[in-house]
């Protein structure tokens, strides 16, 4: 076991061994042009001689054939990333790898670094501890790996305070990666700082710490601090290259000084500098930047006269502004040049043109054919705007068949639908007459939850109206209502598409989901319905049977400040009376007489005739009083009368009370059929009551009917009363005198 396990560890030990040194990492390769890249470590498995002899002679397992061995880095990340960093997975590395060297180690940084930097400072920091001293070139792989993580706080500490300690000597190229990851990260100032402690740090500044400077603090707009140490640089006798002025030129550009990148344009030539493509293309993209596509073309003409080759970058650049600024011919004679130049088409130089291309309906068949020439190339657009643009030309145009293709064609290049593509196709199809086919892209919709996305943005009115309203004309309600609960979510209160609803839902015999819908727009105070939909849904709440809801649909409507028809009031209120609601019908009426109305007299006459039979005196005089005061007099002698023959004499007592004190108009047959009623209902004192009252105001009365009730009085023992009745009937004292004389006798009390 002995010998296996020591020939096993040297078959181990010469695998690290093949090993050769990997490149420089990348920070290193973008600041220097002068660094060579050594060959990449070896795939080529050990000799069969350094393996153990069970393994040579070993047969390959299923599945083993044409496998290339797995290197000894790949398994290291391997089990990395596939296990959590324990002292149980470092010992499992220890047992592969007892001793690293340099290049393993390289190795390592560099597999993981790919997947994840915080994967590969762990294993920086832990591999130390198996004995391996760090040296220049893995700290400034780590150092690499840390920048383009944006971990900069690990990477400031190892170069500041890990390499000092271990007395390891940093190099410009480390602190150049460190000023260059501040400038990304938004951090200018720790990026001054650190360039500023390079002479103490005893690092010499060159060109690469300059320029990486520049762009770190152009970055936030530092164009005067730029301009500041540009001029030192040139005085400590620091001669620049081309990159730097390309990196200042780049600031300038962003900040929009382009007369200052102008004249920095202007010393690079002066200073024996020819500007070369990426310069060119630079102050372009300035020009362009600042819409001003006159000095864009003077810099184009002056980079072909200058015996330079223009490349896609600059086409795409000078395209993007002919199209901005509204130049789209010009755009696509650039574009069909660079065809024709064989230069490389990207996703950039559609994402320049298609917006020309897409805004101009005359052009949308055009932007057809190049979007069908992308998904050829299978180049997808990094504006996914251009497929709405496109959408909406084509519907602006009428060609509806071609928007849908677009849309079709949004599924091959991937792009997200939304609810805005969806938005504007609805809303074509709708205008077009397209109505089926509209009802096809909101089944989609609908389907796919796109509206309730929190990204997306609901649709525009003019989109889901039509479609609400085409819906609801033919009988698909329900699916309009779908949609507009999920609108509703999305914060929509549209009062057009709420009426749509309601008049679907009324026409369809279904009113309760109107009615819902009636009270979540109440809830929400966007309640403005249309007078004809209110009718809708009392008729249909009418034709359902359901009058007390009618009514409750009816008061909404006269809240809202619509006045019903006179026939809407009729229909309520008869269909209350029929249901035995008699006081709701009462207040129907009451609502009805407020507002002006005068008609359906017969009704209300039934309604008065219901509360009084049923005893509601109090509420049926009130009703008649407001009539009245409203020129709309009811006919109290049918009421009087009507009472009577139903054995309700104290109700018609009461009734008749109230027009004596009133003064209203109630013939003498009437009160003769009164006093008859509560005499066979044997109201002897009630009848006194009144006939005095008769009397007094002048009124005539059957005598024979009075005689009978003065006799009746007597024998009931009332004496008093049937003397003072004999005396009114016979002229002698009135009911006016004797009330006069007790009135003067209390006031002389």
């Amino acid at each position: 076991m002995a010998t296996h396990s020591s020939s096993s560890a040297a078959g181990l030990a010469s695998k690290t061994l093949t090993l050769k040194l990997l490149p420089k990492p990348a920070i290193f390769l973008a600041f220097s042009s002068s660094t060579s890249s050594p060959a990449a470590p070896s795939s080529v498995p050990p000799p069969a001689a350094d393996l153990p002899p069970e393994s040579a002679d070993r047969r390959p397992l299923r599945g083993e054939h044409g496998k290339p061995p797995e290197k000894l880095d790949e398994t290291i990340c391997r089990m990395m990333f596939r296990r959590p960093w324990t002292t149980r997975l470092q010992n499992s590395i220890c047992c592969l790898v007892p001793v690293f060297d340099q290049p393993l180690v390289l190795a390592v940084l560099r597999r993981s670094g790919e997947r994840e930097a915080e994967r590969s400072l762990r294993f920086f920091r832990w591999v130390e501890k198996t004995g391996f001293r760090h040296d220049p070139q893995t700290y400034a792989e780590i150092i690499s790996i840390l920048t383009r993580a944006s971990m900069i706080n690990h990477a400031r500490c190892l170069l500041l305070d890990d390499m000092p300690k271990r007395l390891v000597s940093p190099d410009e190229h480390m602190f150049a990666a460190l000023i260059d990851a501040y400038g990304r990260a938004g951090i200018p100032q720790e990026a001054v700082r650190i360039f500023n402690r390079l002479p103490e740090l005893g690092i010499e500044r060159s060109v690469l710490s300059y320029d990486v400077f520049f762009k770190a603090i152009l970055r936030r707009g530092r164009v005067l601090m730029a301009k500041r140490v540009f001029n030192s640089m040139i005085r400590a006798g620091l001669r620049p290259a081309i990159s730097t002025y390309n990196i200042l030129i780049w600031g300038f550009c962003l900040s929009s000084k382009m007369e200052t990148a102008n004249r920095f344009f202007a010393d690079m030539r002066e200073r024996g500098l020819s500007p070369n493509v990426i310069t060119y293309n630079t102050l372009l993209n300035g020009w362009v930047r600042a819409t001003k596509m006159g000095e864009a073309q003077k810099v184009f003409d002056e980079m072909i006269s200058a015996s330079l080759v223009p490349n896609s970058v600059t086409y795409n650049l000078m395209i993007k502004g002919h199209v901005s600024s509204g130049n789209v011919d010009d755009g696509i004679r650039l574009f069909a040049d660079m065809k024709s130049k064989e230069l490389k088409v990207s996703e950039r130089t559609y994402a320049a043109l298609m917006p020309g291309l897409c805004d101009d309906q005359r052009r949308a068949p055009e932007a057809l054919k190049v979007l069908e020439e992308m998904a050829e190339h299978k180049m997808t657009p990094k504006d996914n705007s251009i497929f709405l643009r496109l959408i909406a030309s084509m519907c602006k145009a009428g060609d509806l068949d071609g928007a849908l293709n677009v849309h079709d064609s949004m599924g091959s290049f991937q792009v997200p639908l939304d609810s805005l593509h969806y938005s504007m196709l609805i809303e074509g199809l709708c205008n077009g007459g397209r109505y089926e086919q509209a009802m096809e892209m909101l089944d989609e919709l609908l389907e796919k939850g796109i509206l309730l996305g929190l990204d997306s943005l609901p649709l525009n009115p003019s989109a889901y109206n039509p479609m609400i309203e085409y819906l609801s004309i033919h009988g698909y309600t329900s699916k309009a209502e779908v949609l507009f609960r999920q609108l509703m979510k999305r914060g929509v209160d549209d009062m057009v598409a709420v009426n749509h609803l309601i008049r679907g839902h009324a026409k369809e015999g279904n009113p309760e989901p109107s009615f819902e819908i009636m009270k979540i727009a109440a809830r929400r105070g966007v309640v403005q319905l249309d007078a004809d939909a209110y009718e809708i849904l009392v008729n249909s709440f009418l034709k359902k049977g359901e009058p007390a809801d009618a009514r409750t649909v009816l008061d909404s409507m006269v809240e809202q400040g619509h006045l019903p028809s006179p026939a809407l009031f009729r229909s309520v209120m008869a269909a209350l009376v029929d249901d035995d609601r008699v006081q709701t019908a009462s207040r129907v009426a009451k609502t009805m007489v407020e507002k002006g109305v005068k008609e359906n007299a017969d009704v209300i006459q039934k309604i008065l005739e219901g509360l009084l039979v049923r005893g509601h005196v109090e509420e049926a005089i009130g009703r008649i009083d407001l009539m009245i005061a409203n020129g709309c007099v009811p006919d109290l002698d049918s009421l009087v009368v009507s009472l009577c023959d139903n054995d309700k004499p104290i109700a018609a007592l009461k009734l008749v009370d109230f027009t004596l004190e009133r003064d209203y108009d109630v013939s003498f047959s009437s009160y003769d059929r009164l006093l008859d009623a509560l005499y066979i209902a044997d109201k002897i004192l009630p009848a006194y009551s009144i006939l005095c009252k008769i009397k007094a105001k002048g009124g005539v009365i059957d005598k024979k009917g009075c005689e009978a009730l003065i006799k009746t009085l007597n024998s009931q023992g009332h004496t008093k009363q049937a003397d003072i009745l004999s005396r009114i009937l016979s002229g002698n004292a009135t009911l006016e005198a004797r009330r006069t004389k007790k009135k003067k006798a209390a006031e002389a009390y």
